[in-house]
């Protein structure tokens, strides 16, 4: 068999370092860099996140998406609306770019309160957690490195980190809003004898455009529909197939999944003794899903075969299971449409 490659992942978080000099950078300073970024987008929209209004300026994230609406809470852009989504483009995924800043003051009159003891992003340690987001342990790491709390300085703030939210699907044409929720909490310093508590949560939410659920569109041939819809979203994740987990032994990460499944003999004892491989490729367009255990994962494998996958999460929706057997059955090319995959 010819050697396989794969695209690199445009779509992973940036490093979480950050030159320490950021930590001193006001608000307003943020957003005008995310702005320039962005083409000369509008300037910072403030995101309180839905805390108490006394607190709410703990901590507040600042975005170069800009709103009508004077407080919003939280994010909501269709994919490829230049005003909103970062990356400009149809591809199925909303980039926001967003700054947290520490004792913020975008609100003179309610922003009294000054002094963070701690700032915690949920769901940010890779610990098995099924909710863990590498975003999210992006943010908290430019919180540790360039606020490094505690600190009393005014509008102390982050470099961006870019969220990036899917839109969900498409499972045969039909495609649905995808969504991110990043929830904070920051605890103050004590302040006139007493500790405050703000408790963000902002939901970011990514539509799709009117015919922007066209797999032709949105991915270069099945096997990138495969890696970025199925295995990105639902298998390289905490606790079972990322770098971190290897459950199985078994990596589905960009870059290294065709090497880890193509004829590669499972770890499961039974399917290894029945002679069954991760994917069975018998020559270059040609391969057998009855041995090929991925198949039997994703539909309920026999007694024995190890459990049902995505393990402990919701079952792959049908349209997605047929586009992996028809791709195994043509053999698990890497490049190009298998017919009946672009639905």
């Amino acid at each position: 068999m010819s050697p396989r490659t794969e695209r690199a992942d445009l779509r992973r978080p940036s490093d979480s370092s950050s030159p320490k000099s950021a930590r001193l950078m006001s608000a307003a300073l943020v957003a005008a860099m995310l702005a320039l970024g962005g083409g000369g987008r509008a300037a910072a929209t403030v995101l309180g996140g839905g805390g108490g209004k006394r607190t709410d300026c703990l901590a507040a994230l600042d975005t170069p998406i800009s709103y009508s609406v004077p407080r919003p809470r939280d994010i909501r852009c269709t994919d490829g609306d230049p005003s909103c989504d970062a990356d400009g483009v149809v591809n199925g995924v909303c980039e926001f770019p967003l700054a947290l800043c520490a004792n913020n003051t975008f609100n003179p009159a309610l922003c009294t309160l000054n002094g963070v003891q701690t700032i915690n992003v949920d769901h940010a340690a890779d610990n098995g957690d099924p909710r863990f987001d590498p975003e999210f342990q992006a943010l908290q790491s430019r919180v540790l490195n360039d606020i490094a709390p505690p600190t009393t300085t005014a509008d102390d703030c982050t470099n961006a980190t870019n969220f990036h939210v899917p839109i969900t699907g498409p499972f045969a044409s039909r495609c649905k809003k995808g969504r991110k929720t990043l929830t904070i909490t920051t605890v103050s310093t004590v302040i006139a004898g007493q500790v405050y508590v703000d408790r963000d949560r902002i939901k970011m939410i990514c539509v799709p455009p009117t015919n922007g659920c066209d797999p032709l569109l949105l991915y270069s041939g099945t096997f990138d529909r495969i890696q970025t819809q199925i295995f990105d979203q639902s298998c390289a994740v905490s606790g079972c197939h990322d770098s971190q987990s290897l459950t199985g032994n078994l990596l589905l990460e960009t870059g290294a999944s065709l090497t880890n499944l193509i004829n590669v003999t499972p770890h499961n004892a039974a399917a290894a003794v029945a002679g069954w491989k991760r994917v069975t490729v018998i020559d270059p367009s040609t391969g057998d899903p009855s041995t090929s255990l991925i198949v039997a994962k994703l539909n309920g494998p026999p007694a024995g075969f190890g459990a049902r996958m995505p393990f402990n999460r919701r079952r792959l929706d049908r349209s997605l299971i047929e586009v992996i057997q028809l791709w195994v059955a043509a053999g698990a090319p890497d490049t190009g449409w298998v017919p009946g995959t672009d639905q």
